[in-house]
């Protein structure tokens, strides 16, 4: 359905967006390569630990895990399967309700964050970080939080205690 009210995307919007999209998926796969010549599992397995990290207690409902990595539900339900028989995570039944499921990040888990961090942090550096100066990366970040209506204002901070 289209919403009448909004106006047309321009050349230069759809042009826009093309590359971000194009940008994205060439530095997350060389994000992805740079951990696995270093011995790391996939990127999704450090952003789920890492949501459950920053998750109030350490522990969310594979819902909320869903959500918080748009990750799709039947990868969030695999990832976690695979996270749980690897020993980083824990699935627990809900304190809430005793029929649901929570995750549970563990000390295996919380190690292989750390161990893994500085891979990652120098991928960011090295394939996205040395093409921006600090004025640059700080436009981007404002420009992108349009997007993000929702975004979690810790996060930001959570990157720059590291």
């Amino acid at each position: 359905m289209i919403d009448e009210t909004i106006e047309e995307a321009s050349p230069a919007k759809i042009e826009a967006w093309a590359r971000l999209l194009r940008s994205s998926a060439t530095v997350l796969e060389q994000v992805e390569i740079k951990l696995k010549a270093a011995g790391f599992p996939p990127l999704a397995w450090y952003d789920v630990l890492l949501e459950l990290r920053r998750a109030e207690g350490g522990r969310l409902r594979p819902v909320e895990v869903e959500k918080r990595t748009l990750l799709a539900q039947y990868n969030v339900s695999r990832l976690i399967d695979r996270l749980a028989s690897a020993g980083f995570v824990e699935k627990r039944k809900s304190p809430e309700d005793g029929r649901g499921v929570v995750v549970a990040l563990t000390a295996k888990g919380s190690s292989l964050l750390e161990d893994m961090w500085p891979v990652y942090k120098s991928a960011i550096q090295s394939e996205f970080g040395c093409h921006l100066s600090e004025d640059e990366a700080a436009e981007i970040f404002r420009l992108l939080g349009k997007f993000l209506p929702g975004e979690q204002a810790g996060y930001r901070q959570d990157i720059e205690n590291k």
